[in-house]
């Protein structure tokens, strides 16, 4: 995985490093969680899916193993890293299915609606 950093910051403080490009992910699909300033952009947090995951979204009503090809989306399989929407990961935290999260890469503004402990628990780059 790439680490060139975004001039925006992580939820550790640091520079927010990219999430992943296979698949190519972000809400602007460069690979990176960011918001580029925009307001509303809330595909923060950077996971690693699981099979449980993606069951629990699938049950949730957000089929994100399922091709989509009018997006230019192939579908995810357990193993890939991804900008999840901040509102589906707590959705998946709660429950007890949240995926890991790749904290260099979750974007700071996720920390408006998720405490930083709970981060660090699911946290891929910690353990």
């Amino acid at each position: 995985m790439s680490a060139v950093p975004s001039p925006e910051k992580n939820v550790l403080g640091g520079p927010l490093l990219a999430c992943g490009y296979d698949p190519l992910t972000g809400f602007f699909r460069d690979g990176c969680c960011a918001t580029r300033g925009e307001q509303g952009v809330a595909h923060l947090v950077c996971v690693k899916v699981t099979a449980e995951f993606l069951e629990f979204s699938r049950e949730h009503g957000n089929d994100l193993s399922a091709p989509r090809p009018e997006l230019r989306f192939h579908g995810l399989k357990p193993g890939d890293r991804w900008c999840l929407h901040v509102l589906r990961w707590i959705e998946a935290w709660e429950a007890g299915r949240a995926p890991k999260v790749v904290l260099e890469a979750t974007h700071e503004n996720v920390l408006q609606l998720v405490p930083l402990r709970a981060l660090k628990r699911h946290a891929l780059d910690l353990h």
